[in-house]
């Protein structure tokens, strides 16, 4: 069996979030791993990013679509928009660019900018 490339495991990564499936997400994560959302939260290890999969301010899984992926070493770098809905407001879109650095194969930190571009049906 092959070694999952990076890419293969970032594309592994949004299809978990599409699914709301932890295991697979959590599958392609170091048990150290940070994830910087820009502006808002810091998460540190497997059991704060869990907590952050389905975060209670959002209802069911993001629509993530991804646009371009670039690599370079140890880092995924991949733009998209996507689709949510958030208890408080509801629907709404926004841009997205993540960052993924890797150790020993797997995902070590994530870097996300986020950017609403306002509401679904916009």
């Amino acid at each position: 069996m092959t070694r999952a490339t990076q890419r293969d495991l970032v594309a592994e990564y949004f299809a978990g979030f599409r699914a709301g499936d932890h295991e697979r997400i959590l599958a392609t994560l170091t048990d150290d791993v940070e994830w910087v959302i820009h502006g808002h939260r810091t998460t540190r290890g497997r059991a704060e990013f869990d907590g952050e999969i389905e975060n209670p301010a959002f209802t069911g899984s993001p629509r993530l679509d991804v646009e371009r992926v670039h690599e370079d070493g140890p880092v995924v770098v991949v733009t998209g928009e996507g689709r949510g809905v958030t208890v408080e407001h509801g629907p709404f879109r926004f841009a997205f660019n993540d960052l993924f650095t890797f150790r020993d194969g797997l995902i070590a930190r994530v870097d996300s900018y986020v950017v609403p571009l306002g509401a679904a049906g916009s």
